[in-house]
Formats: C-alpha cells, structure tokens, sequence
C-alpha cells in the first residue's frame, strides 16, 4: 500500500463543492482517505489576475501506481469541469500529487515531489497541518521546517463557510 499526499485546490464556480466531490471521487477510484487538512482560502499564485483559491491536503493511501493515479485524478478534474487552456490559470479543481511514498520520481508527465511544494504556502500549511513531521525526500525538512523557511507573503487564511 501506498501513502500519497495530494493538494486540491478550485477558483472557479462553487469551489467548495468541487472539493468536496473530488474528496468523494477520490475515495470511490484512488484508494482510501486518512486525513484531510483545514480548507485554506489564498489568493492566486503564479498568474494572480484571477479569482481566491480553496486549498487543502489530503492523505491517501492506494495500490496505483504513480502514473494509474495520476490518470485516475486528471479523470476525475476532467469529470469535475477542469478544462486545461492556461498555466496557473482559473479552474474548477487541480489535484497535485505532493509526494508518493518517499519516492523520487522524474518521468515527462510527472515529477514527484511535486517541484513547487517548498515555495507554495498554499501548499505546505494544509500540508502541516496532516504531516508536519514528513520529511520530504529531496531537501530532507520536514514540512514543518519548509513550511517555517517559505518566503511566499500570499495571505492564507482558514476558510469560514
């Protein structure tokens, strides 16, 4: 079995409906969820000119293989509305996979850990609060300690429905 972390994140339509169906969809074609993070609200990063994100970590554990998982999430935003025409721009659900296992993974579709991790505090506080203490395996921190030496300043806050 394996432990994966993945980052949902939707700026567009309902948002928190979007995540609440991945979480969903994510359960019935990926494997079970352990833990999931408080929903953080931030601005855009990357290309700011767009609406606020939902954000949150989730903690997976499934047989798939890194790339049958992430076929399986890229149907599941498919399915949810994700329509790809822009980098970093608007959509209805993006889910990253963060970290599989401890593993390292350098493939054209898909790197592991996801290259941005370090540097996205939409990222790495949902990711603190499920697993402070992972050590990622590139930089050898722990999110804690990544989380603690991030220099984004985009503004997170706890989502309030």
């Amino acid at each position: 079995m394996n432990s994966v972390y993945l980052s949902l994140g939707s700026n567009e339509g309902n948002r928190l409906h979007w995540l609440t169906k991945a979480l969903q969809m994510i359960k019935e074609n990926c494997g079970e969820v352990i833990k999931t993070s408080n929903i953080y609200e931030t601005k855009a990063w990357g290309l700011k000119e767009q609406s606020d994100f939902l954000n949150r970590a989730v903690l997976i554990t499934t047989n798939l293989s890194p790339l049958d998982l992430l076929n399986a999430l890229n149907k599941i935003e498919t399915a949810l509305g994700r329509i790809r025409t822009q980098k970093w721009g608007p959509r209805t659900l993006d889910i990253d996979i963060l970290f599989y296992n401890s593993d390292i993974i350098n493939l054209p579709q898909l790197i592991v850990p996801h290259p941005y991790v370090q540097e996205r505090l939409f990222t790495l506080q949902p990711l603190n609060d499920i697993a402070p203490d992972f050590i990622h395996p590139v930089f050898h921190k722990t999110i804690s300690e990544l989380l603690a030496d991030c220099k984004d300043d985009l503004e997170i806050v706890i989502y309030k429905d």
